[in-house]
C-alpha cells in the first residue's frame, strides 16, 4: 500500500479482477494458422485474473500446443522432439510479464504463435540500466520490483537474472535457432522458431 491506495503489484497479485484497475494487465494468446496476422486464427485466448492464475494458465497453453515429432526411421531409438521446448517459452514469457511496463500503455503482453514460429511481445522498452548489450547477461533491473517478488514467492522465477539464459540452454538443447529479440522504446519482443 502507497498513501492508502494498493500498488499495482499488490493489485495484480491478490486483486479479484486486475483489469479493472490495470486495463493491459492480461495477456493476449493467438494461434495463428499460416505466417502472417491475418491468416486465419486456429485459438485465441484472454488470459486475465490474478497473477497466479494467469502464469498457470500460461503454462498449460504452452503445454498444450506445443507438437511432439516422433523419429522412428534414420535413428536406432524412437526419439521425441518438440517443435519447442515448453521451458525457454515459459521463461520468455515469464519475463515479459515481469518486465514489462504497466504505465501510460493499455497493451497487453502478447504471444502469437505463428506456424513457424511463437512471438512475444512486452510492454515497454529496457529498464534502467538494461541495454540491447547487457540483455540475457545476467544483469538485471527491476521496473516492477514487486511483481517479481511475488512471481519469485509464487515459484514460478528465480530472480538470478537467468531467466533470458535459461531459454537459450533449452532452445539449444532441442535443436532451435536462437531466440530473436527486438528493442525499441515502447515494447521487447522476442521471436522463437520452430526446430527443424
Amino acid at each position: 500500500m502507497r498513501e492508502d491506495r494498493p500498488t499495482w503489484g499488490s493489485v495484480l497479485a491478490f486483486g479479484r479482477d486486475p483489469q479493472a484497475w490495470i486495463p493491459g494487465a492480461y495477456v493476449q494468446f493467438l494461434r495463428i494458422a499460416g505466417d502472417d496476422t491475418t491468416d486465419a486464427i486456429q485459438d485465441q485466448k484472454q488470459i486475465t485474473g490474478p497473477l497466479s492464475d494467469v502464469l498457470r494458465r500460461l503454462d498449460e497453453i504452452i503445454e498444450l500446443h506445443i507438437q511432439v515429432r516422433t523419429r522412428v526411421a534414420g535413428v536406432q531409438r524412437e526419439r521425441q522432439q518438440p517443435d519447442y521446448p515448453a521451458d525457454a517459452l515459459r521463461q520468455l514469457v515469464r519475463n515479459a510479464i515481469m518486465h514489462r511496463s504497466y504505465e501510460a500503455t493499455n497493451t497487453p503482453v502478447r504471444i502469437h504463435w505463428y506456424r513457424n514460429r511463437v512471438e512475444i511481445v512486452s510492454p515497454g522498452g529496457l529498464y534502467g540500466r538494461m541495454t540491447p548489450e547487457n540483455f540475457g547477461s545476467g544483469d538485471t533491473d527491476y521496473r516492477n520490483p514487486l511483481v517479481a517478488e511475488i512471481m519469485h514467492n509464487l515459484g514460478f522465477s528465480q530472480r538470478f537474472g537467468l531467466g533470458v539464459r535459461l531459454a537459450r540452454e533449452a532452445l539449444a538443447q532441442n535443436g532451435n535457432p536462437q531466440a530473436k529479440f527486438e528493442f525499441q522504446s515502447s515494447l521487447v519482443a522476442a521471436t522463437v522458431r520452430g526446430a527443424s
